[in-house]
């Protein structure tokens, strides 16, 4: 159900896009991330940081899309949302000493500090890729292209999640009983 909601707004960004142009998709989009909080906010009775993070971005840049009329604002969202998660990770990790992911997630997974430090890495790394590969497609492609990139783009994170997945799963402990 939690990954329904989660890609709902996107799809409906998609389509509406494709039935009638970037600035309705963009409409669309706000208006479904707002509906997607309430939702996750219903269901969780709190609203984590990071939806915070998203909620905010979609309203800035959809309506600085809507007012003034030109989608390179949408198309650079989700550039400076990772880019503003790595160097958050980078921050947490480098300056201030604490792991992020571990103060995130630490009560839902428990892992070696040094599979923690590791996970740091790799998100900061894959949040420069994504940033990166979104830029470069809001630079130097058309906004069908990237609208195309956007909804298939979503490969790269269920990659990254299983791949992720994958990596932690040697590290859990198995709650059932040993034979």
């Amino acid at each position: 159900m939690k990954l329904l909601i989660d890609f709902f707004p996107i799809l409906l960004f998609f389509g509406s896009y494709k039935v009638y142009d970037i600035y309705v998709g963009t409409a669309v989009l706000m208006a479904a991330t707002v509906l997607q909080m309430g939702l996750v906010y219903a269901m969780d009775r709190r609203l984590p940081m990071m939806h915070k993070i998203t909620l905010a971005l979609v309203l800035v840049f959809g309506a600085l899309t809507l007012f003034l009329h030109d989608d390179r604002f949408i198309k650079w969202k989700p550039t400076v949302l990772y880019g503003a998660m790595a160097i958050g990770l980078m921050v947490t990790v480098w300056l201030l000493k604490k792991n992020f992911l571990k103060l995130l997630l630490g009560s839902q997974l428990e892992l070696p500090d040094p599979v923690w430090q590791r996970l740091n890495l790799i998100w900061i790394g894959y949040c420069f890729f994504m940033a990166g590969i979104n830029g470069y497609v809001a630079a130097y492609y058309s906004t069908e292209d990237w609208v195309n990139f956007k909804l298939w783009g979503y490969a790269f994170p269920l990659v990254f999640i299983l791949g992720q997945g994958l990596y932690i799963a040697r590290y859990l402990k198995s709650d059932g009983p040993e034979t």
